[in-house]
């Protein structure tokens, strides 16, 4: 996998955290329910590596916000570092886990990457963009029960997903950068 494969394919990941919100925010409230803004940096993070998945969590709310204002600039600080955990902990933990069976490579920095993004959009919002008014039932109410479907669609498309690029030969385990 090359820098320049790597760049492309952040580039490419980044876009798609502009496109796939734009097809769900002709719903109220979709872009919440489904995240689909969430699925583009965990791939990144998986393909690429943490560097690229911190990088395309970070460009892509951002780039998305520029072009489109989604998300609203109120939610955007919090977006960008809830975003930005999840690329780094997927790129982070991935290769490190080629020695477990294909599932369980998978899953543990996907579900590592999801609650250790939560959390930091939690804290965010509790000690610094709402300090005083933010609660431990609006976080619940936000990062888990109204986004509960788009968990389920992260928890069943990655993998899926990364199960068929690594059949076409563009994801390999053993070879992913540690860096």
């Amino acid at each position: 996998m090359t820098k320049t494969w790597k760049l492309i394919s952040t580039g490419l990941c980044a876009a798609l955290c502009v496109v796939l919100p734009g097809a769900f925010h002709t719903i109220p409230n979709a872009g919440a329910i489904f995240l689909p803004m969430h699925i583009p940096v965990l791939l990144c993070g998986f393909l690429c590596g943490w560097r690229y998945g911190l990088a395309c969590g970070l460009l892509g709310p951002l780039l998305s916000h520029l072009l489109m204002q989604m998300p609203p600039a109120a939610m955007l600080p919090s977006m960008l570092c809830e975003l930005a955990v999840y690329g780094l902990v997927t790129g982070a933990l991935y290769p490190r886990m080629h020695r477990f069976s294909p599932a369980v490579s998978i899953y543990v920095p996907l579900l590592a990457a999801m609650v250790c993004g939560r959390v930091c959009y939690g804290i965010l919002n509790a000690l610094v963009l709402q300090a005083g008014t933010y609660s431990l039932k609006m976080w619940l109410g936000a990062a888990v029960t109204t986004a509960l479907p788009g968990i389920v669609i992260q928890l069943t498309l990655i993998p899926v997903l990364l199960g068929a690029l690594r059949k076409a030969g563009f994801l390999r385990r053993e070879a992913a950068a540690v860096s």
